[in-house]
């Protein structure tokens, strides 16, 4: 089944009171989706988690991730900052796949890294507790939260 009738014959059974949840189909449509990216997309001013996500990337048989270098901070500003993030970068680029990270919520509510398609819909997304919480250094949360969003879809590791 290919992405898009995936996702109009998800859109049919909700408005058909039929939708009994997600189907293996759907997930594997996902990973076919992120597995065919050629432009893969990171917001970010200084490439920390475009490496750290290269290798979550390689580790996981993924194309390799790029930097986009735009300014994101007004972004903080919206309800959630991560998701404004992914939007300013797809509406910058002509990327397949954005992946942004940022703040889940309101100052204090944890990290979110979520993976958008090229429509802006959400694929798939990690999240970590506030810094102050976990105390972990940047390139560790970031790790951590891409493994949990590709693991989400049912990726594994290669080897």
């Amino acid at each position: 089944m290919a992405f898009e009738k995936m996702i109009k014959n998800a859109f049919e059974e909700s408005d058909n009171d039929c939708r009994l949840g997600d189907s293996i189909e759907e997930i594997l449509e996902i990973q076919e989706y992120i597995k065919n990216a050629k432009k893969i997309y990171v917001p970010n001013k200084n490439g920390i988690k475009v490496e750290v996500l290269n290798e979550v990337f390689k580790e996981y048989g993924l194309p390799e991730v790029k930097i986009l270098q735009i300014n994101t901070n007004t972004a903080d500003t919206s309800r959630i900052p991560a998701l404004a993030k992914a939007y300013m970068a797809l509406d910058q680029s002509d990327a397949d796949l954005i992946i942004a990270r940022g703040r889940l919520g309101i100052p204090g509510s944890g990290s979110l890294l979520v993976f958008i398609d090229n429509k802006g819909r959400i694929l798939t997304a990690g999240t970590s507790p506030s810094h102050a919480i976990h105390k972990r250094p940047l390139k560790e949360a970031v790790y951590n939260e891409a493994c949990e969003a590709l693991e989400k879809i049912g990726f594994k590791k290669e080897g």
